[in-house]
């Protein structure tokens, strides 16, 4: 399939951002490359407009590894010449040992890694148990007016506790989230496409999709070597044995595996950005050609996988991250 110029914009959320329709992710992948490599990566991504990098520390809860990607991803962008007006950050706000840390100093530690002092966006991270969600929301508008970032959004949270942050924010006069990070594919479904968060897509909030190939399983590699995201439901082998369905829809259609999955999670009409974890300029070249099947297919991509939809049942709709339905 012939690459795409320069790509798509869309709002994340109604009160969100303009973003490209796809973002490189940092967990894994800069600290998977060669320096030049990463360097060619980034200045092509910036080339097509693919200026939205997801860059967190990793260093909480199970994301206690002691990464450096953050500050490889900081090097390689001033390597690249980027200045920090040509891109996007998206950041990560951690909530496993809030509140007994501070958010605020976590994020100014995760953005002087990096080598900046300010994000264009947050996500407040998964949790578990119970979250004084009202605290979290006075905390993110303190950050917000200290000039820190201007938006955020949620990481696989439930409908439920989202919506009270919205509530809460908008009748304290406080930025609310404009858009949710879940967990999205041809196979996880339940809670994008489910009632409850659909009525929030209704009222304005933007998707932001992750782990949309599975740790590359969805790509062909299934069997990754490296850590991966969590498994909700424990369907990850269901997922791997449905593989060569996907290859046979992907075939059907002229297009590669990686790209029926990208192509599908953007015909859902709060996408705003998918999330990639490209470690290889072919791999980014190649989930630029989604955009070429889904202006050719779009209509026709989610009837072709229907059958692939692993957590149907499984993951209850209102969800947050690790809760199956009953």
């Amino acid at each position: 399939m012939e690459v795409v110029g320069q790509v798509p914009r869309r709002r994340l959320g109604a009160a969100g951002p303009e973003v490209p329709v796809f973002g490189l992710g940092s967990w894994n992948t800069w600290d998977r490359m060669e320096t030049g490599a990463a360097v060619e990566l980034v200045r092509a991504a910036v080339d097509h407009g693919v200026n939205l990098f997801d860059v967190a520390h990793y260093n909480f809860g199970p994301h206690a590894e002691n990464a450096r990607t953050d500050v490889i991803f900081g090097r390689v962008a001033a390597e690249a010449g980027l200045r920090r007006e040509d891109y996007l950050l998206c950041g990560k706000l951690w909530l496993w040992d809030y509140p007994a840390s501070s958010l605020s100093d976590a994020l100014k530690v995760a953005l002087g890694r990096i080598g900046t002092d300010r994000a264009d966006m947050v996500v407040a991270g998964d949790f578990f148990g119970e979250l004084d969600v009202r605290r979290v929301v006075a905390d993110v508008a303190e950050m917000v007016a200290a000039g820190l970032f201007t938006s955020w959004g949620v990481n696989n949270w439930s409908a439920a506790d989202l919506r009270l942050a919205i509530g809460f924010a908008r009748a304290e006069g406080l930025v609310p989230p404009s858009f949710a990070q879940l967990k999205y594919s041809v196979a996880r479904r339940s809670v994008p496409e489910g009632e409850p968060y659909g009525g929030l897509f209704a009222d304005g909030l933007g998707l932001q999709a992750s782990d949309v190939l599975e740790g590359g399983i969805l790509a062909g590699k299934l069997n990754p070597e490296r850590k991966i995201g969590a498994d909700p439901g424990g369907i990850r082998e269901r997922i791997r044995d449905s593989f060569p369905a996907l290859k046979r829809v992907a075939d059907g259609f002229g297009a590669t595996p990686a790209q029926v999955a990208v192509a599908y999670c953007l015909t859902h009409p709060a996408t705003a950005s998918v999330l990639v974890g490209v470690s290889r300029r072919e791999q980014f070249d190649d989930n630029l050609g989604a955009l070429d099947l889904l202006a050719r297919h779009g209509d026709e991509l989610r009837a072709a996988v229907a059958d692939l939809w692993a957590d149907r049942d499984v993951v209850a709709p209102d969800a947050s991250w690790g809760t199956e339905a009953p």
